[in-house]
């Protein structure tokens, strides 16, 4: 009788300390959740001021951003800011799940791997001492060879030269996809053109280096040395997002005065 006493109160110890061990990580779970959510808005925002060159050592980013940031959102298809989505509550990559606020993208048009386009997206801009546009920053995503890359490329104000290119999020691997998390690599970025004469996206991450004594080297990126998938996946994610299916009609009409 003692023996079966002794396996009763084992397992009811057993169970009583699985019960308060799961009620600790939960309570912990949830009470540590609006600082996780605040720590992710705020990677999320020097991301952004990384892709264009803002951070400061100095100065805190969310003061950097609330004072050189415009958080605005573009309806992809016309190309034109949009007062009807509110940008401090919208989830572009949760609409871009969601069918009746998204598009299904064809074979041809899926260039950058994502099998669906969202509606509407966020673009940041940022204007200079005067209140004029300086940086346009645009979010994009892609895949690569495992994983999505999810990123920003900031632009000047002319909609066509490159002030940088940085990803926040990705799975691709260390040393030789992982690359593109290399400042070096990233640096080749600024200055780039991204159209030609007739419109088009003529900026392309290349196969091996670019040749500087090429004409064209001014729209040409090294390729990343033996991650050829990720360099095409980077290639085809910028083709996408500054193409006619991504920011291109948005690009155009803030060049012409009308976004």
């Amino acid at each position: 009788m003692a023996s079966n006493d002794s396996i009763k109160k084992t397992i009811t110890v057993t169970l009583m300390l699985c019960i308060v061990c799961s009620v600790v990580v939960s309570t912990a779970a949830v009470l540590l959740r609006p600082a996780q959510e605040a720590n992710q808005a705020l990677d999320f925002k020097s991301n952004i001021l990384s892709a264009a060159n803002l951070l400061d050592a100095d100065r805190g980013v969310e003061e950097i951003f609330a004072e050189r940031v415009t958080t605005k959102v573009v309806d992809l298809k016309t190309g034109e800011f949009t007062d009807e989505i509110d940008p401090e509550r919208y989830d572009q990559w949760k609409a871009a799940k969601d069918p009746s606020r998204s598009m299904n993208l064809t074979g041809d048009e899926d260039i950058a791997g994502i099998s669906r386009r969202e509606q509407y997206a966020e673009v940041f801009l940022v204007q200079n001492d005067q209140g004029d546009l300086q940086t346009v920053i645009l979010p994009v995503r892609g895949y690569g060879l495992w994983s999505t890359l999810y990123g920003f490329m900031a632009l000047e104000a002319d909609a066509n030269t490159v002030v940088g290119l940085g990803f926040y999020d990705h799975a691709e691997t260390p040393g030789l996809g992982g690359e593109v998390d290399n400042p070096n690599w990233k640096a080749q970025w600024e200055g780039k053109k991204v159209y030609g004469e007739e419109g088009n996206v003529q900026l392309s991450v290349i196969k091996g280096g670019v040749d500087s004594s090429d004409p064209n080297a001014e729209h040409k990126v090294d390729g990343l040395s033996g991650a050829t998938l990720t360099s095409k996946g980077v290639d085809n994610l910028v083709k996408f997002w500054l193409g006619d299916m991504g920011f291109k009609p948005f690009l155009n009409n803030l060049r012409e005065g009308e976004a």
